[in-house]
């Protein structure tokens, strides 16, 4: 079995992921301790605790220090945000930057990417920058015509692939598909390595779980239907139906019901399994990838500016700090998301983007979600 699909769970325990996701809990605090503190923020403000990184090795990129200050008012729309993770890290640039304050509001991606199409047809959106979970949403208000052209000097850290051709939009971190199992029940090698054959396998058959409202997984099928056509995506989603395929409303409690042994395996994007060891280290669950294909999709929530702002240059500088070395460093080590800045590494075991194989896609065509749900809602899935 080629080792890049995956990882298994002694080499997450022996990197000390484990303590590392266990410091997403002590983030808040850590934070707080550093904000009583006063003293100047330095790579350890950024990155997260654990024995994951105590001996990772200084990220490569551009440090803040070596970037235009922030100053001014921004607000920021945060669609997503992982449970406030995202927000510290804007919170930790106030402290480096005195004279900068962001108004940060805080929803759901779709639900903000409508509000600030709807406003900016009657006006102008007071969003000066928008900062999405998901490239669907970024797309969506792409789409709209109501987004500022990033400047080349933003979005240059950014490979091709995660970032939009017309500078609309750059991904900041990103979030592998994976198939979480169960190792009590399956090794490695029991897992097809092409999403298509999840479907023709007699030993999946009641075994698998999946989240078909979830966003990510929306993202996954369109996806699907971008690279395989609708008719084989609909035949594909009706084969894992007959697979007896077991529903859930999000992708943290498909990894919890493959822990608890409820179900063996199943569809979810990749940090949620190490938010299952997080609180249960004993958890029998270890992660396969297939590859170049929409199962091993890497998607990213990313930012963009939008055009009615009269803080065009202040937004460009934020979005360029969130690709620094600090920033990337927080995703990584916080977040356990794939940095965007290829000089910063994924934490611990995780294999990186090129090793993972994800198929080739423009991630701005992820917004075209209508036909999806059609078809999804055709099959049965919605």
């Amino acid at each position: 079995m080629n080792e890049r699909r995956g990882w298994t769970r002694r080499r997450l325990l022996a990197s000390g992921a484990v303590g590392a996701v266990a410091g997403l809990s002590g983030c808040l605090s850590q934070f707080t301790q550093q904000e009583e503190s006063g003293s100047d923020l330095t790579i350890s403000d950024f990155r997260g605790s654990g024995p994951l990184v105590e001996s990772r090795s200084a990220p490569g990129g551009t440090s803040m220090d070596d970037l235009p200050d922030l100053d001014g008012t921004l607000n920021v729309y945060l669609g997503g945000g992982e449970g406030g993770l995202y927000e510290n890290l804007v919170r930790l640039m106030e402290r480096k930057y005195p004279n900068f304050t962001a108004k940060v509001r805080m929803a759901p991606s779709t639900q903000l990417a409508n509000e600030i199409i709807e406003v900016e047809k009657g006006g102008e959106s007071p969003a000066d920058v928008f900062w999405s979970i998901d490239s669907t949403s970024l797309g969506l208000v792409a789409d709209a015509g109501i987004t500022a052209k990033l400047p080349e000097r933003v979005v240059k850290p950014v490979p091709n692939g995660f970032r939009d051709g017309d500078r609309s939009w750059v991904g900041v971190a990103g979030r592998a598909r994976s198939i979480p199992y169960n190792t009590d029940e399956f090794s490695e090698s029991d897992i097809p390595n092409k999403v298509q054959q999840f479907t023709q396998n007699s030993g999946l058959q009641g075994a698998m779980g999946w989240a078909p409202t979830y966003g990510a997984f929306k993202s996954f099928v369109t996806a699907m239907r971008l690279l395989e056509g609708p008719e084989k995506t609909k035949q594909w989603l009706r084969g894992m139906q007959d697979q007896n395929v077991s529903r859930y409303s999000d992708e943290f409690q498909v990894s919890n019901a493959v822990a608890d042994g409820e179900i063996t395996a199943g569809f979810a994007n990749h940090y949620y399994a190490l938010r299952v060891i997080a609180s249960r280290e004993d958890a029998p669950i270890d992660l396969a990838f297939t590859k170049n294909d929409a199962g091993a999709l890497v998607n990213v929530s990313g930012c963009e500016i939008i055009k009615g702002t009269d803080q065009k240059e202040l937004a460009a500088d934020f979005v360029r700090h969130l690709l620094s070395a600090e920033a990337q460093e927080f995703f990584a080590t916080t977040t356990f998301a794939y940095p965007t800045v290829p000089e910063v590494s994924p934490v611990g075991p995780l294999p990186t983007v090129d090793e993972l194989e994800p198929p080739e896609i423009d991630l701005s065509k992820l917004s075209n979600l209508e036909p999806t749900l059609k078809l999804m809602r055709e099959v049965g899935v919605l």
